[in-house]
């Protein structure tokens, strides 16, 4: 089975068809690789079709999946998972990736739903995984998800996470921002979250910004630019495990391609002062 490892290099940005036309013209030289949500381009032909094979045939791309519902009760849909392999083949996407979370039951809820966290939840989830790794012949990777409710919870979200990612097998997207989000909403150490992370088993990152409503509560929205407690959490992260392929999402109030390749140098930048430190100190 093919793993997702060690198949990217450096900064990558979330592709969006808002600046589509404008990254095929002219594409940034700061940009390593690009994610786009499957479920968004399966089925696009025409001039999108032609401008996002345009991208495929030159630039690194990952899948980051929304609608797999991983952790939904319903029966998993491998038709989708199939149009999806075929999307991996056709446009030579490096992997694919998912949120440990679900999104439907019994019809789709057009929102990213916290699993309980309970040993129960941990074999459900672990199998689907597994099947879905099975039809794709390669592993995938499991994000950890902001959530702002643990209904049913018998175990805290570390332990939750890496036992499903232990018994499926499978890698991770660590999302940096989500470490932090949850932090605060739920009162734990960041840190000491991200030390528990499986750092063998990482095979990038998304970093991204959220919106404040109030010193103890954050959303998860992608629509603002990173903070600085944020940026910080990363640099940790390079510390600890190593610099790791690492992409900036923006979803919404989306500024200039300009600024988001700014925020894109941020994360180079991080990248480069742990390199140089790490080579540093191997001297």
């Amino acid at each position: 089975m093919r793993t997702t490892q060690n198949l990217l290099h450096g900064a990558g940005l979330g592709l969006r068809r808002a600046f589509l036309s404008e990254i095929v013209e002219n594409p940034p030289q700061d940009v390593d690789f690009y994610e786009v949500a499957p479920e968004n381009w399966i089925t696009i032909g025409g001039k999108l079709g032609k401008q996002f094979r345009a991208m495929t045939e030159r630039f690194d791309f990952v899948a980051h999946g929304l609608s797999l519902s991983i952790g939904s009760s319903d029966p998993l849909d491998e038709t989708f998972v199939r149009e999806v392999k075929n999307f991996i083949a056709t446009h030579q996407i490096k992997f694919y990736s998912e949120h440990l979370s679900y999104c439907s039951h019994e019809g789709h809820l057009y929102d990213l739903m916290p699993i309980p966290f309970t040993s129960e939840a941990v074999t459900h989830v672990a199998q689907r995984i597994k099947r879905v790794q099975d039809i794709l012949e390669q592993k995938i990777a499991i994000e950890n998800v902001s959530y702002y409710a643990a209904p049913g919870q018998e175990m805290n979200e570390i332990d939750f996470f890496n036992a499903v990612v232990t018994e499926a097998d499978c890698d991770v997207l660590i999302d940096i921002n989500n470490i932090y989000v949850n932090s605060v909403n739920h009162g734990y150490d960041a840190l000491a979250f991200l030390k528990a992370i499986p750092a063998k088993r990482i095979s990038y990152a998304h970093i991204a910004g959220h919106y404040v409503e109030a010193d103890d509560f954050l959303v998860d929205t992608h629509g603002a630019t990173v903070i600085d407690p944020v940026w910080s959490l990363l640099a940790k992260a390079y510390e600890l495990y190593g610099v790791f392929p690492t992409l900036l999402e923006r979803d919404f109030n989306i500024p200039s391609l300009t600024n988001l390749v700014d925020e894109v140098n941020t994360i180079k930048s991080i990248q480069t002062a742990w390199s140089n430190e790490h080579a540093r100190q191997t001297a």
